[in-house]
């Protein structure tokens, strides 16, 4: 990814649903204009779920996804059907494709019920207008929210659906900044990136490039060091950083190379923060504490990647754990859109900045920790709380810090 590509996280996420054959993908490539989607008269042609990056005027970056239908049958259809209902957990925006040529079915009924329980702001789009008047059409589905007859096959009112499509998007997703608000114009920045086995090849991760972007936008400087480096920058550099922000898994060199007036904080502190979650995981650490032998913890990563030897999720942070706690415990992995629905089992649950997850993905696995009373925190904050760093980690934002406790790093 370059510095001037919007990441897939922060793009409006815009999922189409519907039964089969109600002509979602038809609509899909009016939509965007190309041929994302596979049209058949089949019935179930979409298997999976399609999603495609993309710029789309007048919203401009977004994700388009086209799901299959929610009325697919036998145990196969079951599983598009559960992959179809994840969709829905990082949609900002969902359209309805509903077949103008009959009335609401339950699953259109249910569909919307679950739009309304997730808060996911929603348009009606009446497919086939060529076949049947407008006016009837859009009474007809009136009363189960905004609507809007369309027809895929001659392009009727495709541009207005884009239109109102882009206004239900206006506000999603927020404008939170990772590190630019807490930066004046002139401030100086310091990046702490390891270069080791697990580092990709030949560039920096998305959480690194996203901040450094963040910061240039704030007219301040970013200086990107190792951290064998920190020490001597700091002493070059002709004035005081405004903050160190660093790589978790080097968080107590880091720690210890960095005096103790300069603000340190680290790259999935500042995500959790982006992502609206910060309050909740610096709390969710506590129960580190009181971790017993045998327990279930759920290390959690929002992307899927080539894990390499001392990777920080499968192997770091259960050693830590481990050495921490001193405790045996039974530590399990998900990673990209595998997060059990069934939270109950685990004691803990330890999850990565979610670089790679929209705000409401990441919310939305919040919600079902909270719901399910399993304490639920991040890599950062689990790393600084273990190595006795966290209300330092945390001082760059007052209201975080006014919840712990006056004396101690957290309990």
């Amino acid at each position: 990814m370059s510095l001037n590509s919007t990441p897939r996280s922060d793009r409006i996420h815009i999922g189409f649903f519907g039964k089969r054959n109600a002509g979602k993908s038809s609509v899909v490539n009016a939509v965007t204009g190309q041929e994302l989607a596979v049209v058949s008269e089949v019935k179930g042609t979409t298997t999976d779920p399609v999603q495609k990056a993309m710029e789309l005027l007048p919203m401009g970056p977004v994700v388009v996804i086209d799901t299959p239908g929610i009325d697919d049958e036998g145990a196969l259809g079951e599983l598009r059907v559960q992959k179809t209902r994840q969709i829905l957990n990082k949609t900002d925006v969902a359209v309805l494709i509903v077949d103008g040529t009959g009335e609401a079915s339950e699953a259109d009924r249910e569909l919307i019920q679950l739009f309304q329980e997730k808060k996911i702001p929603f348009l009606i789009a009446v497919n086939k207008a060529d076949e049947s008047d407008e006016e009837t059409l859009e009474k007809r589905f009136r009363e189960y929210g905004r609507c809007i007859s369309v027809s895929a096959k001659t392009g009727f009112h495709i541009p207005k659906l884009k239109e109102k499509i882009a206004g239900l998007a206006a506000d999603c997703p927020s404008q939170n900044r990772i590190v630019g608000d807490l930066l004046k114009p002139g401030d100086t920045a310091v990046l702490v990136v390891p270069i080791d086995k697990a580092a990709p090849k030949g560039r920096l991760i998305l959480p690194q490039q996203q901040t450094i972007r963040d910061i240039l936008e704030s007219d301040a400087a970013a200086v990107v060091v190792k951290e064998h480096g920190l020490k001597d920058t700091l002493k070059s550099l002709g004035k005081r950083p405004a903050m160190v922000i660093t790589d978790s898994q080097v968080f107590g060199k880091v720690s210890a190379d960095t005096p103790r007036d300069i603000p340190l904080t680290s790259f999935s502190i500042l995500f959790a923060r982006y992502k609206g979650n910060l309050q909740t995981v610096v709390r969710g650490a506590a129960a580190i504490e009181s971790l017993q032998a045998g327990d279930r913890v759920l290390i959690s990563e929002g992307c899927t990647h080539h894990r390499q030897c001392d990777d920080i999720g499968s192997v770091k942070i259960p050693r830590w754990l481990r050495e921490y706690t001193k405790k045996e415990l039974q530590i399990e992995l998900t990673s990209g859109t595998e997060f059990p629905e069934d939270l109950s089992p685990y004691r803990l649950i330890i999850h990565c900045g979610g670089c790679m997850l929209n705000e409401r993905e990441m919310k939305y696995r919040l919600k079902c920790a909270e719901d399910q009373g399993v304490p639920i925190t991040n890599y950062g904050i689990a790393i600084a709380y273990m190595q006795g760093i966290l209300r330092r980690s945390v001082e760059l934002f007052p209201q975080v810090l006014a919840e712990l406790p006056k004396s101690g790093d957290f309990v």
